[in-house]
């Protein structure tokens, strides 16, 4: 079966998720709109045409491997691992595309500000990040065209499109809470309660410190948003403002991967035959951390607007609404 194929067969399955269903079925009913989002940028994350099509696939692959974490102990381990197993692999692959990506753009935006000699000097750096991006999208083509990763994709279809298929049973007269409404609250405000935890250290908190944070906050977001549309109108406000402090906190994590990049590719080069695009690279470096040295500064004001009284009641009007 094509990829548009699946895709046509998928599509009348979505379903939106209600606050009466257990956290199995609302768990598939919210995987398979993600995987339908992946099936369809498969061919722009093929070609490379659009360098969103790696951003947008990889972010529904994140979805689906943050939803089966949120929710595995509502699955039989044993029916959800294979997919575990193939959805890291694709991961791994679209983030070396995308890393690459990246960078690219973000050292093609700084060349740009730069007299015309020294701007050139870079042009070795970006042929070179050229061909790495080349051969990490060689890898990404090879594993979209493997036996294994389509027999997935079509497994991962049936099972979400299959009520109860892999999910835990309950015994009949069982008053354990199973449904969304029952879970949800204490589920949102557990993942909150991590990332209040950091409040503590947020103040002088460093770059490996606010590294973690943006993990739970991920963890946080991933839980609010996957469940949304069953809330109260106000948790598009909450989402507005989680959206902020985690581009923030991402801002941040893509100055740390450049750096650790740069100083790689800088090793890599020949000092005698690169010296000038050494230095403008190292020139890019001191920018870098000016921007970092920024944002985790500009930190505790961030954290301080989403912890404030109007923010977290966006949030607890929401869940009411359950």
């Amino acid at each position: 079966m094509t990829t548009d194929e699946l895709i046509s067969v998928l599509e009348p399955h979505i379903q939106p998720i209600k606050a009466d269903d257990t956290m199995a079925e609302a768990g598939r009913k919210a995987l398979l709109p993600e995987l339908v989002k992946m099936l369809k940028h498969e061919a722009g994350s093929r070609t490379g045409e659009d360098i969103e099509d790696v951003h947008d696939m990889r972010v529904a692959t994140r979805r689906i491997r943050s939803t089966f974490r949120l929710l595995d102990k509502y699955y039989k381990p044993k029916s959800i691992a294979p997919y575990n197993l193939q959805l890291r692999k694709v991961a791994r692959a679209l983030g070396a595309v995308r890393d690459l990506d990246v960078m690219i753009v973000n050292l093609t935006a700084f060349a740009s500000t730069l007299p015309e000699d020294r701007g050139a000097a870079l042009q070795p750096i970006f042929d070179k990040l050229n061909d790495e991006r080349t051969s990490a999208r060689k890898d990404l083509k090879r594993l979209f065209d493997k036996g294994s990763y389509r027999r997935f994709l079509g497994d991962f279809g049936k099972f979400l499109t299959t009520p109860k298929a892999g999910a835990h049973s309950s015994e009949e007269g069982d008053l354990a809470p199973v449904q969304v409404r029952h879970i949800l609250p204490t589920l949102i405000y557990d993942h909150l309660g991590h990332v209040r935890a950091y409040d503590s250290v947020i103040a002088k908190a460093d770059a490996t410190t606010l590294h973690a944070l943006r993990i739970e906050f991920k963890r946080l977001r991933y839980t609010v948003s996957l469940f949304s549309e069953i809330m109260g109108s106000t948790i598009k406000n909450f989402v507005d403002e989680l959206k902020t402090i985690q581009d923030h906190l991402g801002n941040l994590n893509d100055v740390s991967t450049a750096q650790i990049r740069l100083s790689d590719l800088i090793d890599s080069l020949k000092p005698d035959e690169a010296a000038l695009a050494i230095e403008v690279l190292r020139e890019y470096m001191v920018q870098q951390d000016t921007q970092g040295e920024q944002l985790v500064t500009s930190m505790p004001e961030i954290w301080q607007r989403f912890n404030s009284k109007t923010v977290q009641k966006h949030l607890a009007s929401s869940i009411a609404a359950l």
